[in-house]
């Protein structure tokens, strides 16, 4: 489980490619990597991976075709940073909420608006899935746990604080790159539950 408190970002080393796999070895800040052990659980930009080597600050993950095709890891290249957010322990303070680094779809940046003290990002998704989206509710986004702002037809937006882009890579991000999305899983059993008694009653 995550919290959705992206806790800093960490760039890509290197990546193996293989038939429909890829290893992908981040450098990771030491204060990252207290009590890290070989099968822990790290998110990036959002995903949960297995940690599967680390020797000194390079930890290497393994990512399947399906994490590359359904999320935006695919697209990386060496050089490159994700987010990262080390797994929830029991005890910890949940700040955003919870997640589980399964990325429901991707979004694309549809328009970024800066402001002197903070950053407004609208993102596009497909009309079908913006059912979970609820204005004032929660989604993750690259991992990081956000207040959702406005909601139109297809389009979300959310409204970053400073904090929010200098620890993660919100400060960078612009129009039609593609971001991981997961929904807040209660937000979607009670759509799910809702549209399923109501088809009954039709």
């Amino acid at each position: 489980m995550f919290t959705g408190i992206v806790q800093g970002t960490a760039k890509i080393v290197s990546i193996e490619k293989k038939e429909e796999f890829q290893t992908h070895t981040i450098s990771l800040a030491e204060e990252s990597r207290v009590g890290l052990t070989i099968g822990a659980s790290v998110a990036h930009n959002g995903c949960c991976l297995t940690v599967t080597s680390i020797e000194n600050e390079l930890v290497k993950f393994d990512l399947m075709q399906a994490t590359l095709k359904l999320t935006n890891l695919g697209e990386l290249a060496v050089g490159d940073s994700v987010n990262i957010e080390r797994a929830a322990k029991f005890g910890d303070e949940i700040g955003g909420h919870s997640m589980s680094g399964h990325i429901s779809l991707t979004a694309e940046i549809d328009e970024v608006i800066n402001t002197p003290n903070n950053r407004t990002l609208w993102f596009r998704i497909d009309r079908s899935a913006m059912r979970y989206v609820l204005e004032k509710g929660y989604v993750g986004l690259d991992g990081c746990s956000l207040t959702i702002g406005e909601v139109e037809s297809d389009r979300f937006s959310v409204h970053l604080i400073p904090e929010t882009l200098e620890r993660t890579l919100f400060g960078e991000r612009k129009v039609n790159d593609r971001i991981n999305v997961e929904f807040d899983p209660q937000t979607q059993a009670i759509v799910n539950t809702v549209e399923r008694v109501l088809a009954q009653r039709l």
